[in-house]
């Protein structure tokens, strides 16, 4: 089992950044993917950026690139997400979720992700 926390979220004005972390517990993330989804009020969970354990970015959402970056530190077991130039459409409860390359699957999508946290709230005003 990997246990995961968010933490980091909260109010920001637009052109603002924020950094979110997820911490993983239970066991390493050796051999696994992290990822950081998103989900507006009414909107469909959203994919933004994938990051295998070797640190190599596999996969990040249009909406985002070059505004969001993503990335790990294996030594404690953390991701982060690097969030700059803030907009009003990014506000949302942001996810993070891991998933193994064993089960297969589209690291866009959900199913792929075995484990998720809990969400952590995102705020942008204009």
């Amino acid at each position: 089992q990997v246990q995961l926390v968010e933490s980091g979220g909260g109010l920001v004005q637009a052109g603002g950044s924020l950094r979110l972390s997820c911490a993983a517990s239970g066991r390493t993330l050796f051999g696994y993917f992290t990822g950081w989804f998103r989900q507006a009020p009414g909107k469909e969970r959203e994919f933004v950026a994938t990051i295998n354990w070797r640190g190599i970015v596999t996969s990040s959402s249009d909406s985002v690139k070059g505004r969001f970056t993503i990335s790990n530190d294996n030594a404690k077991n953390t991701v982060y997400l690097q969030m700059n130039s803030l907009k009003p459409e990014d506000t949302a409860v942001y996810y993070c979720a891991v998933g193994s390359p064993r089960n297969g699957g589209d690291v866009r999508l959900a199913p792929a992700y075995t484990f998720w946290g809990q969400g952590t709230q995102v705020t942008v005003v204009s």
